[in-house]
């Protein structure tokens, strides 16, 4: 083997970055160059390139390598509303990973799969922990703050090359594989897109993770936008990574392709550069594309764009450097989980937490004055890994941190879960867990089980006699020998299925029974128990909670449990038996606080409207005993805004798969209800009043920009924390526009009596959106109101903006394109070729689309239409109403998936709302245009 050639120019750091990688890609062989393209990067030996991996895990600390400083979950990160805090989050973070490469560089790759920023559209996702917002522009502002963390601020290296996930439109698990996010041009636009753009335009991101959904039928790793969008936001090479087993996806489970070398070429030629595929094997990868070449279906050209994306990274992290030019080089080991890191993590949980509600004066609680303090419930004294989280190196529970505040001699603690017996019906013999750990039935000792309840019928039975849970080894048999529900396969978690006066115990992983036959084993019949409640948890924490002063019920979710990746929520309730543990508490001692800790928003009504006070955060890392404590006791005023709208019930919601949050009225831009507690809500313990609000200009143009300024004072007797929000509104327009809309926020720290201004910024051109009759961003001229205050639904002073603008023409009917309607009915957007372009496709008969100021002419037209039913359908075109318009022509669409061209005649004239009108399922059109068919 030859030995690489002394100082090439792809390692003369003196070089610019493209002469580098030109050098280094002429030195490379096409064999060489497919090897690059998969996760796992071969090393080049020959020319001294090591090996390189994508995909470290970073999403609130390093993942899946061991101890490490756990931070709270995304979503808590974002609650904070502190953009500072959260870059020096990620900058903590990028500093461990480092270690984490120094120690095991094959292991431990620099490009790291982080941020998220797919806003948070529906609060049942299973994957809700992990994005920031419902509001795009807020995601983006805290993705690029993470972004920059991880980055480092060196001028030419990068700490780490963070990966915005997952493009585009994913908000759901539910057959997450094979289902399409319908998105609309101004739902992509104005929503989708801007939450990617920010942090890709800031230099905060250098790779982006395709989705594993489809798109307007299209698979998310095929979508035009990878180039025509994403690449544009910026001048430097952007890697594109594929999700975990996708590129196979697109021929097995999409079944969007006939083969493997087929999809693997139709990924690369959309934007993808590396295959996340077989795992650390690269070998059916280069294969899938080596056949692809031989095919004619990719050129080394292709192949040559691809690796020169994936290589820039490289370069940027400074892999080809001199070892001396590293400037992380200097990291200490012992940074990992160091006294600053465990400080940071402390204060990103203190500020993360929301006080939701707070009457009586319960709140902050007086240490002086508690004489016992209750603290109850299944998240009291435990903390939760999710899977995207580092393994804790220790743990601060809410129960630590209060005995920690009080000593242990004035808190009492009570888990408040039912201990139960299972007795097989009909005889004397129970479920027991034997010395050895493994389930039998008999009637000997180990029959006793706590039974947790974590919503939508999931339970995990922890053994009393050993304190480890039920679970099913890897050999099929069943033992109590886990810590808790935990893995990829969550295993640890049952259904107890009502048989009338008895259960059948549901294994949920597998789908089968527990069956008693001499052993007890899974099987596809159960059998049937008799369940035996010992402990009634909630009866028992009511006892706790009645001796105490206040009682601190501490619930909430499972980060593997209902809803997690894979697995979406059914609902927002919390679970039953934690629902009946808080009421039963607070029957007991009316000074009852309630603190949820969840990945997620639940339906609280009841606890809104009979607590004193309710507290809210995510999954807050290792600290989050002693930050909660911070909190209840006043040391530091709740600073976390809610960044979702939580609603009193799923009822509140539309379809989990229906993307359009325009047409829907979802999320706080659209939702016209009363929700539960608003986007942007959080209390404090003091008081803040708002004042003397000015405009710099009340008219300004389209490319110029407003200062707005207001003063926020503090009211009450504490030092306070107060993120005050702007909200706009466009008043008319020619769109839907959104009740209202974050353009900016300040978070404040203000001691009593203080008084401060505050000033934020607004551009013309940040108040337009995508206008559909000439797809483009388009600022209208309209009157703005201007709003701040407290929460999207708390706004405490208004003033009006006009912006001088333009008004949208009526749009020529001589070329409209389906998808730029301004409503419809029973319509969904689908592929208008395999590759590029989108369609409507009826979803029943008597479905339609409407274009509003359509400009008519007598003209002949041709329309691009398909017909995937199996028998002849038509479109008609009507003026004005769908069902007794005025019919202005009418189409006969023969049965053929292909898109053919029908040749139609136009005789009105003037500007009307035009309805195109489907006899049947399953018709596509993809537009009209002048000229004969």
């Amino acid at each position: 083997m030859s030995t690489p050639a002394t100082n090439p120019p792809f390692r003369d750091p003196a070089r610019p970055l493209r002469e580098r990688l030109d050098d280094l890609l002429g030195r490379l062989t096409t064999g060489e160059k497919l090897a690059l393209l998969h996760q796992h990067q071969a090393p080049v030996q020959r020319l001294g390139l090591d090996s390189f991996r994508t995909g470290t895990e970073a999403l609130h600390g390093v993942a899946w390598h061991g101890p490490a400083t756990v931070f709270p979950q995304a979503i808590g990160l974002a609650t904070t509303w502190n953009p500072e805090l959260v870059r020096a989050v990620g900058s903590a973070v990028g500093d461990e990973v480092r270690v984490f490469h120094q120690k095991d560089p094959a292991a431990v790759g620099l490009n790291v799969w982080a941020p998220v920023v797919n806003p948070l559209r529906d609060p049942r996702w299973g994957r809700n922990e992990e994005g920031y917002a419902e509001d795009p522009w807020l995601t983006g502002v805290i993705a690029t703050a993470y972004g920059h963390g991880l980055t480092g601020d060196h001028p030419t290296h990068l700490k780490t090359a963070p990966t915005l996930k997952h493009f585009l439109a994913y908000n759901n698990e539910t057959d997450r594989c094979t289902t399409s996010s319908n998105q609309p041009p101004r739902v992509l636009h104005d929503y989708e897109l801007p939450a990617f753009r920010a942090p890709i335009e800031a230099g905060a991101a250098v790779a982006v993770m395709p989705s594993y959904n489809l798109v307007n039928g299209r698979p998310a790793h095929l979508s035009p936008l990878i180039n025509d969008a994403l690449r544009k936001y910026t001048g430097q090479d952007l890697l594109i990574v594929s999700d975990a087993y996708a590129p196979n996806n697109l021929y097995r489970l999409q079944a969007y392709f006939p083969d493997g070398p087929t999809a693997y070429a139709a990924a690369l030629k959309a934007g993808v550069d590396s295959f996340t595929q077989d795992d650390t094997d690269a070998g059916p990868s280069i294969e899938r594309l080596t056949e692809a070449i031989d095919r004619g279906f990719i050129t080394v050209d292709d192949v040559d764009t691809a690796v020169r994306h994936a290589l820039a990274i490289r370069f940027r992290l400074g892999e080809f450097d001199p070892p001396e030019l590293d400037p992380y080089r200097a990291l200490e080991p012992d940074l990992v989980s160091c006294p600053a890191h465990r400080q940071l993590s402390q204060e990103a949980a203190r500020q993360s937490i929301v006080l939701l509600k707070h009457e009586c004066q319960v709140l902050p609680l007086n240490a002086s004055a508690i004489k016992r303090l209750a603290v109850i419930g299944p998240l009291a004294n435990t903390l939760s890994e999710d899977w995207y989280a580092g393994t804790l190196p220790y743990q601060i529970s809410a129960y630590d941190g209060l005995v920690e505040r009080l000593g242990a001699d004035r808190v009492e603690y009570c888990e408040g879960v039912d201990r139960i017996a299972l007795r097989v019906a009909h005889s004397t013999s129970y479920l027991c867990i034997g010395a050895d750990g493994v389930l039998r039935a008999d009637a000997g000792e180990g029959r006793h089980f706590d039974l947790f309840d974590w919503g939508g019928d999931a339970c995990a039975l922890r053994s009393v006699r050993n304190g480890r849970h039920l679970t099913v080894a890897d050999d099929g048999s069943l033992v109590a020998d886990q810590h808790g529900p935990n893995g990829w396969e969550v295993k640890q978690t049952f259904r107890l299925v009502e048989t009338g006066d008895t259960v059948q115990v549901l294994h949920l992983n597998s789908g089968r029974y527990l069956h008693v036959d001499g052993t007890v084993s899974l099987s596809d019949s159960g059998t049937s128990f008799e369940l035996e409640v010992l402990i009634d948890g909630a009866a028992e924490a009511a006892r706790v909670a009645a001796r105490a002063d206040t009682a601190i019920v501490v619930l909430g979710n499972h980060p593997l449990v209902n809803g997690r990746e894979t697995e979406d929520r059914g609902d927002l309730e919390l679970p039953r038996a934690q629902d009946r543990l808080v009421r039963s508490v607070h029957g007991a001692n009316s000074s009852t606080v309630l603190v949820m800790t969840s990945s997620y928003p639940f339906a609280v009504s009841w606890a809104q409207q009979n607590l004193p006070a309710l507290l809210w955060s995510s999954h807050g890392g290792q600290e989050y005993g002693r930050a909660l404590a911070d909190v209840l006791f006043g040391d530091a005023d709740p600073a976390g805004r809610l960044t979702q709208t939580w609603y009193h019930s799923a009822a509140d919601l539309p379809d989990l798969l229906d993307y359009d949050i325009i047409a829907t009225d979802a999320t706080y831009l659209y939702y016209r209800g009363m929700p539960l507690y608003p986007f942007g809500h959080g209390l404090s313990y003091t008081t803040f009043t708002y004042g003397d609000l000015r405009l710099s200009s009340t008219s300004i143009p389209a490319d110029g920009e407003v200062r707005v300024t207001f003063t926020v004072t503090n009211t009450g007797t504490r030092a306070g924390s107060e993120v005050a929000q702007l909200y706009t509104h466009q008043q008319r327009s020619r769109v839907k526009q959104p009740l209202r809309q974050l353009r900016g926020f300040q978070r404040l720290s203000l001691l009593p009596g203080e008084s401060t201004d505050v000033e934020l910024t607004i551009a013309a051109a940040d108040l337009g959106f995508w206008d559909v009759t000439r797809d483009r961003h388009c600022v209208e001229t309209a009157r703005h109101s201007i709003m701040v205050g407290r929460s999207s639904t708390d706004t405490r002073l208004a003033a009006t903006l006009d912006v001088r603008g333009e008004h949208i023409p009526p749009r020529p009917i001589d070329h409209l394109a389906a998808t730029s309607f301004d409503d419809y009915s029973a319509i969904t957007l689908t592929t208008a070729t395999r590759d590029r372009g989108d369609a409507v496709i009826s979803l029943e008969p008597g479905a339609w689309l409407s274009f509003d100021d359509v400009e008519l002419a007598h003209m002949s037209y041709k329309a691009s239409v398909a017909n995937r039913g199996a028998t002849p359908a038509t479109i008609e075109l009507r003026l004005d109403d769908p069902l007794h318009g005025d019919l202005l022509d009418k189409l006969q669409v023969l049965p053929s998936d292909k898109l053919t061209s029908l040749a139609g005649q136009l005789s009105a004239t003037g500007v009307h709302t035009v309805y195109v009108v489907f006899s049947a399922a399953d018709v596509v059109l993809e537009g009209l245009a002048a000229g004969p068919g």
